[in-house]
């Protein structure tokens, strides 16, 4: 089985690199006003594709920090994939436009599943990934959460990828609401269920992730990448670390 492959990821507000505890924009921590120097880091260190969230863009598409973004992407020469509220096709464009490798799509994909069908075919499953927030239930059941994890869709992440199988998607990023942000470890039976009943799809794991014995755990889960952001914000460790985990295994 491949071993997965570490994916940096940081979160940027007005050209800040911050991180929102569950999600919530009032509880916001700001880390540096240096993006591009940290991901340059992150790529000397052996990262070989990056993850950008645009949260400004999130919360208001018009405001989406596009020159910030064509700025990070001409100052590295590794694929980056960029999300922050996708929800029209000028969105997409304007990204992959800027030099995105891909688009993370998340809410839309709940919301307008016909739309982001259109985007499947029209631009390939290669530059798209559908980022499925997941909470779970008392009864096991994994719904999609959506507006900012402000409300349960009425859908399970196993419906939500079988309807969306059959126009090619490849790329989904998995995260336990639950984990995000809180360093206590991934949730590695979740992504071991997932990889075993989609073995075709290229799942990201994303959330929980606090030191290497969390890395070392979802050695064999099945996962391609796994999404590391607070953990290397803190120096909890290194990308050369975290990806020497499993180099001698």
């Amino acid at each position: 089985m491949q071993k997965p492959i570490i994916i940096p990821a940081l979160d940027l507000i007005d050209g800040q690199v911050v991180r929102l505890h569950q999600g919530d924009y009032h509880q916001k921590r700001e880390y540096s006003s240096d993006p591009l120097s940290l991901f340059q880091t992150y790529q000397a260190q052996g990262a070989q594709i990056l993850h950008l969230v645009d949260l400004t863009g999130a919360k208001d598409p018009n405001a989406r920090q596009i020159t910030l973004i064509k700025q990070i992407i001409e100052g590295i020469n590794i694929p980056i994939q960029i999300g922050g509220g996708i929800r029209h096709e000028a969105d997409v464009n304007a990204l992959l436009s800027t030099g995105a490798t891909r688009v993370v799509i998340g809410s839309t994909a709940i919301k307008s599943p016909q739309l982001v069908k259109n985007w499947l075919t029209q631009y390939g499953a290669e530059h798209l990934v559908l980022a499925l927030d997941v909470r779970i239930h008392s009864n096991g059941q994994k719904y999609v959460a959506i507006h900012g994890w402000q409300e349960d869709s009425k859908m399970t992440i196993e419906q939500v990828i079988d309807d969306f199988l059959p126009y090619g998607l490849k790329h989904v990023l998995c995260t336990d609401i639950s984990k995000d942000g809180t360093l206590t470890g991934s949730n590695v039976h979740l992504y071991q269920e997932i990889s075993q009943h989609y073995p075709d799809i290229a799942l990201q794991a994303s959330g929980g992730i606090g030191n290497l014995q969390d890395i070392k755990a979802l050695e064999n889960s099945g996962v391609s990448g796994i999404i590391v952001g607070r953990a290397l914000l803190e120096g909890k460790f290194t990308v050369k670390e975290a990806i020497a985990c499993w180099q001698n295994a």
